[in-house]
């Protein structure tokens, strides 16, 4: 298929970010005619990366859930329960079912172009975009970028940890889970390095997704994220005898610098267009209404503009406190999640965690913390 020489939509990363705002573009009746060119350096074709959500009623994706629960343990010092999720689910989407579906989708719908080249640079040129993929130039009216070219240049003060992972998906030949209990936080390794947890997601009694995860400045070794997996599936699941089917390693920025949304008529995406909640590092489902927004903001004005919110900016607030208490060691993080999720329905957690509570319900959760270490952070970031 011969390339236009312009298009509406060109979309630069063909990752989580951009795939989804494609599709949602291509349920929207009245972007029906708009032009999309997807640039991304290969195709995704592994089961490279697994994405965890919670979420209350059947959504944008859910013909591709690998597995949902309604309950799920958490572990702290000297904690443990069994939580009721209702109405929410605690659902998961393997990394290949999320690209299958999307490349299936795109490809009958007739209306994407794709380019398989490294983007090297994106402009804004006489009222729309150029994008210089490979020896290419691309022309468009809008570019929708999920890739993060560089670290980006933090300010003085900003906060700038890593959420990094190993996970391991293991057969054992004994059933020794239970598929209808998850692990959602589990506080009891050790935390020597730094706010430490393992989740466990399980596929069947003999079949889950264990993943080592940190929240701490600086990555460690790859044999020490394996010893941890080993020494957690020892001694808290009893399981010496396993195979090892799949591993996955991610990192994920759990920053307060500030991502620009919009560059001229560069839309950024994902974390590139700060859609990663900088306390947890959860990326899903604020990609999925991001890119909604912006979907439905493109159907009724034809210009992508959102505007930050008091919403929002309260939330970052909130979210700086806590990179505060955790960069500056202030109070560990196991101590802070144990006491979150025994203090709080996990329902409030949730609806916290999704930016979706109003003031009151926040001032209550918040008085479930300590008050003083709080207050103090809360204050300087305030001020900062």
């Amino acid at each position: 298929m011969p390339l236009k020489d312009r298009y509406d939509y060109i979309v630069t990363g063909g990752g989580c970010a951009g795939l989804s705002f494609i599709l949602h573009v291509l349920q929207a009746p009245s972007l029906a005619g708009k032009t999309i060119l997807l640039i991304e350096k290969e195709q995704h074709r592994t089961n490279d990366r697994t994405w965890c959500y919670w979420e209350k009623k059947s959504g944008f994706f859910e013909d591709i859930v690998f597995r949902k629960w309604d309950k799920a343990w958490f572990h702290g010092l000297g904690y443990g329960a069994l939580k009721n999720l209702g109405p929410y689910a605690y659902k998961m989407i393997r990394g290949i079912d999320f690209y299958n579906h999307c490349y299936d989708r795109i490809t009958q719908s007739g209306r994407v172009d794709m380019v398989h080249e490294a983007v090297n640079r994106i402009d804004n040129v006489g009222g729309g975009v150029e994008v210089s993929a490979g020896n290419e130039i691309f022309r468009g009216n809008f570019a929708f970028n999920s890739i993060l070219f560089e670290e980006p240049v933090l300010a003085d003060n900003t906060y700038y940890l890593l959420q990094h992972f190993k996970g391991w998906i293991i057969e054992t030949k004994e059933p020794v889970f239970d598929p209808a209990q998850p692990t959602l936080m589990d506080f009891r390794v050790a935390q020597d390095n730094g706010t430490t947890f393992v989740y466990v997601m399980p596929f069947s009694a003999n079949k889950a997704l264990v993943e080592f995860t940190l929240f701490t400045p600086s990555l460690l070794e790859q044999e020490a994220y394996d010893a941890g997996l080993r020494q957690y599936l020892k001694e808290y699941l009893n399981i010496k005898d396993y195979s090892l089917l799949e591993e996955e390693f991610g990192v994920i920025p759990m920053t307060d610098h500030v991502f620009s949304p919009i560059d001229g008529n560069i839309v950024h995406l994902g974390t590139a267009g700060g859609q990663t909640k900088p306390s947890s590092g959860y990326t899903f489902r604020f990609i999925q209404k991001h890119v909604a927004a912006l979907v439905d903001q493109l159907a009724v004005s034809s210009h992508p503009f959102l505007k930050q919110s008091g919403l929002q900016k309260r939330f970052m607030w909130y979210d700086r406190v806590l990179l505060h208490m955790l960069f500056h060691k202030k109070m560990p993080g196991a101590r802070i999640f144990t006491l979150l999720f025994s203090r709080n329905p996990i329902q409030r957690i949730f609806r916290f965690l999704d930016n979706e509570t109003k003031l009151p319900e926040e001032l209550i959760l918040l008085n479930t913390l300590p008050q003083w270490p709080f207050m103090k952070a809360g204050w300087k970031e305030l001020f900062k």
